[in-house]
């Protein structure tokens, strides 16, 4: 009876080599787009580095909805998951170790345009890999395991920058050496057990019947993420400026820390909450709590006037809104409707990434210089009130 259960479930040893190396991914873009590249758009563009880093966060995340489509498609294609994440990560070290040569604006626009299509090249099909090898039963737990992504992400960044222990020129090449140290031991270790049924082709369509539709689901899932998604990246963006605008005396290290800490403690919340899902066969209600706590603390940001007030209530959203992110990602695997089309259909899921970069600008300029940013968190908390209802009134899948 053991050994048909441990037959039924993944091994631990690949699931946790699957989490290292999505985490490389998140190692691969957090220290470099939000520390090394506004530092060497400043030394190219001057008093033009925002105006041009707007430029490359919109071509950026072009790019980067192209290629998770793309290669995840391409992934189906060819039935080589492994192949295609080894490419990505070549490419992506390769482009990471170019980007110090751009001595232009617009080659630099040019490479980091390349390596958005790499750094897709391996997580799209690594993203498929996980749905082509986890069972329903440990989706859960597996979400738990992707919560470490971001706070590895957020590590690395704080050790590459650590005073006195990398220099400048230095550090992406110590980005790339992490990523190679997170990515590599699953492509070379890892030796997932087969599930057939996991990537079993649909039945074939008899003639004149239509094809499959997006499944009610899964778009649920699609706008839920979305909408969380949006807050996510808002306050991503420009958290250092309303902490500013509740305590102009807040250091930079004490926003860092806070940062530091929401990630970190979204770990075991996560682990718990995927490891409970699995238990009682109830996937999608631990997105549900996390998106409401992450409504309510955005409501706290918006009434909140003292610093003790915004620290505690960005620490709930900060949690709540990791918690629910690594856990959709392991419970959308459950809803995509062709295993066949696995790596597209995750592609177009990852639009839910890049998307909310093109739309919180807008938000932000039209709200914020008028109404403050109260005005945005309460439109924000709303969003994610909207992510519970969709989320609520989903069928319970078994």
């Amino acid at each position: 009876m053991a050994e048909a259960a441990t037959a039924s479930r993944q091994s631990l040893r690949f699931l946790l080599l699957y989490a290292l190396a999505a985490a490389g991914g998140a190692i691969a873009y957090v220290p470099f787009l939000t520390i090394w590249l506004p530092s060497r758009m400043t030394q190219l563009a001057g008093t033009a580095d925002v105006q041009m880093l707007g430029y490359v966060t919109f071509f950026g995340a072009v790019a980067a909805s192209i290629g998770g489509i793309g290669f995840g498609w391409l992934s189906d294609v060819t039935g080589n998951r492994r192949g295609w994440v080894l490419a990505g990560l070549v490419s992506t070290i390769a482009l990471l170790l170019t980007v110090p040569f751009a001595q232009d604006i617009w080659t630099l626009v040019g490479i980091i345009i390349a390596w958005q299509l790499a750094l897709n090249m391996m997580l799209g099909p690594l993203s498929a890999w996980a749905g082509d090898c986890v069972p329903d039963e440990q989706k859960g737990l597996l979400g738990g395991l992707l919560a470490f992504s971001p706070a590895l992400g957020a590590w690395s960044g704080a050790l590459v920058t650590w005073p006195g222990l990398v220099s400048n020129e230095g550090r992406l090449t110590v980005i790339a050496l992490f990523v190679a140290t997170a990515v590599l031991p699953v492509l070379l270790l890892g030796r997932p057990r087969p599930f057939p049924a996991l990537t079993a082709p649909p039945p074939a369509r008899t003639v004149g019947q239509p094809a499959p539709r997006p499944t009610g689901p899964a778009v649920r899932m699609w706008f839920a993420r979305l909408l969380v998604q949006i807050a996510e990246a808002a306050l991503f963006a420009y958290l250092y400026f309303w902490f500013r605008s509740i305590d102009p005396d807040m250091q930079d290290n004490e926003k860092a820390r806070l940062f530091g800490m929401a990630l970190t403690l979204a770990i075991p919340i996560a682990l718990a909450s995927g490891r409970w899902a699995d238990r009682k066969g109830r996937p999608f209600l631990p997105l549900v709590v996390a998106a409401a706590v992450s409504s309510m603390g955005m409501i706290g940001m918006a009434m909140a006037t003292g610093l003790d007030a915004a620290k505690a209530s960005y620490l709930l959203f900060g949690v709540a809104s990791t918690v629910f992110l690594s856990l959709h990602s392991g419970q959308t695997l459950r809803i995509l409707p062709r295993a066949d089309r696995r790596g597209r259909d995750l592609g177009i899921f990852n639009l839910t990434n890049t998307v909310p970069s093109l739309i919180m600008p807008w938000l932000t300029i039209s709200l914020v210089p008028s109404f403050g940013f109260d005005a945005l968190f309460l439109l924000l908390a709303g969003l994610s009130a909207v992510a519970v209802l969709l989320l609520a009134t989903m069928p319970r899948l078994r």
